[in-house]
């Protein structure tokens, strides 16, 4: 009887452990599934970080192009407003050597106005003022402004560039001034 009372004890202490750990074990389930809940929302919150800071990066990218795009179109623009500005020196240097090719007086007055024209043109070509050849050419409303028609001298002068009243340039490919011209009809 004393070996059935102490397995009986025995029995009681061990249902208590296992009741014990089976408590324990319930409150380590309930701790792991907290500490997963607070995982999945600290990877959300490091996602959405993510999210954020990537987002952040291609604005500022955008914003830094747009910005080096802006300071090139101003200095482009100021470098024409320049050159739009000699425009008429120019044309005042062709005009000059026009007149005095047809004087006979003064060699010297020539020369020094035909280094001036180079000299100047030279410049212009360097800082990308290219002239735009129309006389002979095809009549163009992207490069030529025609100030009136002629009669063409023979019908494969129709609709072509017969003279030249101001000279036309582009810069970097776009037109600065369009060429004034005198067009066959």
């Amino acid at each position: 009887m004393a070996d059935k009372k102490k397995k009986n004890t025995e029995e009681v202490i061990d249902s208590k452990k296992l009741a014990a750990l089976e408590a324990r074990l319930e409150g380590l389930n309930e701790e792991l599934e907290e500490a997963k809940k607070i995982s999945e929302e600290a990877e959300k919150k490091a996602e959405a970080a993510k999210s954020d800071y990537l987002r952040l990066m291609a604005e500022f990218d955008t914003f830094r192009r747009r910005t080096a795009e802006e300071n090139l179109s101003l200095v482009t623009s100021a470098s024409a407003d320049t050159i739009k500005g000699l425009l008429p020196i120019l044309d005042d240097c062709e005009i000059a050597l026009a007149s005095l090719e047809k004087s006979t007086d003064s060699e010297a007055a020539k020369e020094g106005t035909m280094m001036i024209f180079t000299k100047l043109t030279h410049f212009l070509q360097g800082k990308g003022l290219e002239r735009i050849e129309a006389k002979g050419t095809d009549f163009d409303t992207e490069l030529h402004e025609a100030v009136t028609t002629f009669p063409a001298p023979s019908e494969a002068l129709k609709g072509k560039v017969i003279d030249v009243v101001q000279t036309g340039y582009t810069l970097g490919g776009k037109v600065l001034r369009y060429a004034k011209v005198v067009v066959g009809a």
